[in-house]
């Protein structure tokens, strides 16, 4: 599910200030190569113990991703619950506990890339 006026996309930052911004609110850059990294945060539904993954979609505007001074522009926002074995599905509907979770770690590090 794509998470739609969170006032992320399009917003700017360098890689290192993303990096700290992201790991203060729990967020980890997983994937990752020269030109786009994810980052994932976890969230897990305490009524059904499933796991759900708020996911940030960023690419590189100026720079590669192995240069803290690259700047990154954030694409998408979304979030899906985990599939077994390391996969996740977006159509199922999320937990409204897990999605205000989730829009609060959002605006948070909208406030910290501002």
């Amino acid at each position: 599910m794509i998470l739609e006026n969170t006032g992320l996309p399009g917003m700017k930052s360098d890689l290192a200030h993303l990096d700290q911004s992201g790991e203060k609110l729990g967020f980890v850059r997983w994937q990752w190569e020269y030109r786009r990294a994810t980052y994932d945060l976890k969230l897990v539904d305490s009524a059904s113990s499933n796991e759900y993954f708020l996911r940030i979609n960023t690419r590189a505007v100026e720079g590669k991703l192995e240069n803290p001074d690259a700047i990154l522009q954030i694409e998408h926002v979304y979030i899906g619950r985990a599939t077994f074995p390391h996969s996740l599905e977006y159509e199922s509907p999320v937990p409204p506990a897990v999605l205000d979770v989730a829009s609060k770690r959002v605006q948070e590090l909208k406030q910290l890339l501002s």
